[in-house]
């Protein structure tokens, strides 16, 4: 704390997308009572986030990647379609295995687990902004690796080879979500959401439904476990 650092002598202004209260609520004063940020907005849904977003014109924007009613790493893209080179950081509670190396190729500049110290969300917040990349220190070790072998991403789990939006849909699956309960959070068609399950059974060689629901109950289980963990 108390880093006077500012962007070109004026405070950094962060505009928040967080559908968490509390957790809202505490990441706003912990940044306020940083010298040299100021958060100039916050919203905790995809569409006002990025109404919020245009309108606001932060220099800076901190995305969950899991709203209630949407993927934070559509919003992401979304973001940038508008602003191509605004600074994102990612905040989640979900594998960062799984979900860092996504955020990044939608347009994120960091990805960040929501249990670490508050010292390191304004760590991560400086970096970005001096236009660097930021993640764990587990996480670029393994990035490097990847790049060293000339691979062309990291490959950790079998949901990997699914898309950002079907990897939505699994989850949700996952979570005991209905087709019609999942078209409606993604404001999507009732078709459009069987075309993802038929997609995600052919890439992970599912039989059925059953199997399906079997598969991302566990998956998001396990992905429980990892968070903890």
């Amino acid at each position: 704390m108390g880093n006077s650092r500012t962007l070109g002598g004026k405070k950094i202004r962060i505009y928040i997308i967080e559908d968490h209260p509390i957790f809202r609520h505490g990441l706003i004063q912990l940044l306020n009572a940083e010298a040299g940020i100021d958060v100039c907005g916050e919203s905790d849904n995809h569409l006002s986030g990025l109404r919020g977003v245009r309108d606001q014109k932060p220099d800076f924007v901190v995305v969950d990647i899991s709203l209630k009613d949407s993927s934070g790493i559509e919003l992401i893209k979304d973001i940038r379609d508008y602003f191509p080179k605004m600074p994102i950081l990612a905040l989640s509670m979900h594998d960062e295995n799984i979900y860092a190396e996504r955020v990044l190729r939608a347009g994120a500049r960091g990805y960040l687990m929501k249990q670490e110290a508050p010292e390191i969300i304004i760590r991560a917040i400086r970096q970005i902004m001096e236009g660097k990349v930021f993640v764990s220190d587990q996480m670029a070790a393994k990035m490097l690796s990847v790049f060293a072998e000339g691979r062309t991403n990291i490959k950790g789990s079998p949901v990997d080879i699914l898309s950002d939006r079907e990897l939505e849909v699994f989850r949700m699956i996952g979570e005991g979500s209905s087709t019609r309960q999942i078209a409606e959070k993604l404001h999507v068609s009732i078709k459009t959401v069987e075309n993802h399950r038929a997609h995600i059974k052919d890439k992970l060689n599912l039989q059925g439904s059953i199997e399906l629901i079997q598969h991302a109950t566990l998956w998001v289980q396990g992905d429980s476990v990892r968070e903890k963990g």
